[in-house]
């Protein structure tokens, strides 16, 4: 009898074991799921902003009101949505080149803008966008700096490279720019004015701010690469006016320090 009893109470023992253990599963079940789902955003967090910190943010500038000749000069060599005059646009350059793939999806679903270049290469990529609502360019902005975890200080400030006045330019110098230009033309006896400036971007800002200025032509613009380059041509005084309100608009602009090699 007692042998019987012994097994009875190990059967005792061993269903209240298992039964704790199920217990204590069932309990520790939804804690084990809202841990891992946790660890999951946690993860998430983190790949964000691995890549976001893997984004240099180079040129960011907004351009309040396109001006006719820069509007369709972008037309001319765009092969996006072509901008018109008087609308709201922004340029964006990051590095590396591949990141303006994200950023243009960022902008373009977030917001009613067009895009109007995208232009992608290995070191750097340039995205325009424009719209006639400027809240609508200035929401896309702000989508794309929290994409990337920064903000519109952490932006390259523009750095003159160099610039260039020639005035009673001769005929032939004036065919070879206009056969490599996409803009207006530039006749001979003309002055000549050229500037490079690092990040690229800030050619098209530096375009802009000199078709405001003064009635000038604006001959070639190249706002992608390692260097801007603007070519603007006219009158002497139209052209000196134009270049110091370029060099005076782009000292305005604050971001890191770019000191150059």
């Amino acid at each position: 009898m007692s042998f019987f009893m012994a097994i009875a109470r190990m059967r005792r023992v061993v269903w209240r074991r298992a039964r704790a253990g199920r217990t204590c599963d069932a309990r520790d079940a939804p804690r084990a799921k809202r841990s891992a789902r946790a660890q999951d955003r946690r993860g998430a967090m983190t790949a964000k902003s691995s890549n976001a910190s893997a984004v240099d943010l180079r040129t960011f500038v907004y351009l309040d009101i396109l001006q006719p000749q820069l509007a369709s000069f972008v037309a001319t060599v765009a092969q996006g949505y072509l901008p018109l005059e008087r609308q709201a646009a922004l340029f964006v350059e990051v590095a590396p080149g591949m990141s303006i793939n994200r950023i243009t999806d960022v902008a373009l679903k977030g917001t009613d803008v067009r895009p109007g270049m995208q232009i992608v290469e290995r070191a750097f990529g340039l995205l325009e966008i424009h719209s006639f609502d400027q809240g609508d360019v200035r929401a896309a902005g702000d989508a794309i700096l929290d994409e990337i975890g920064s903000t519109e200080s952490s932006r390259l400030e523009p750095r003159i490279v160099s610039t260039q006045i020639i005035t009673g330019i001769e005929g032939y110098q004036a065919m070879l720019i206009n056969r490599m230009r996409h803009g207006n033309m530039i006749l001979q006896g003309q002055t000549l004015f050229v500037l490079e400036v690092h990040p690229a971007g800030y050619a098209a800002f530096a375009a802009n701010e000199a078709e405001k200025a003064a009635p000038i032509n604006l001959l070639e613009m190249v706002a992608f690469g390692a260097f801007g380059r603007l070519y603007l041509g006219g009158d002497e005084s139209a052209i000196r006016e134009a270049s110091e309100a370029v060099l005076a608009s782009l000292a305005t602009i604050d971001g890191r320090a770019n000191p150059g090699r």
